[in-house]
């Protein structure tokens, strides 16, 4: 480096960049699983709460379809499934954790005791 530019300057200025991006990332995170959360609460509604109706089903499969060439991938009646059962898992939507991804949320959803 240079004169000018010493290195310890450059890692503060480097810190603080890594810092702001590390808040975006955990902004947009939190977004998404609030988005996935509120997915799966629209369909339980939709559905009526029913789990195995054949419109219930019907409904996944249209609304992936469309959603896939709208959004892109991400949306399948899998991942549409496991959105419905994040909801019925966890609805309290004050409880959603900030430090939680949706990868975890999902682990969590499988955890077969709720004292765990």
């Amino acid at each position: 480096m240079s004169e000018i530019l010493d290195l310890q300057f450059y890692n503060q200025i480097s810190e603080i960049l890594k810092a702001a991006r590390n808040k975006v990332y955990a902004a947009a995170n939190f977004a998404m699983v609030e988005a996935y959360w509120n997915i799966g609460k629209r369909i339980v509604e939709k559905q009526g709460g029913e789990t195995r109706a054949e419109y219930g089903a019907n409904l996944l499969f249209e609304l992936s379809a469309r959603m896939t060439a709208d959004f892109g991938k991400g949306f399948t009646v899998v991942n549409l499934q496991n959105m419905r059962l994040f909801y019925q898992t966890f609805p309290n939507s004050y409880a959603l954790r900030t430090e939680l991804s949706w990868t975890h949320y999902r682990l969590l959803m499988r955890v077969e005791s709720e004292q765990a």
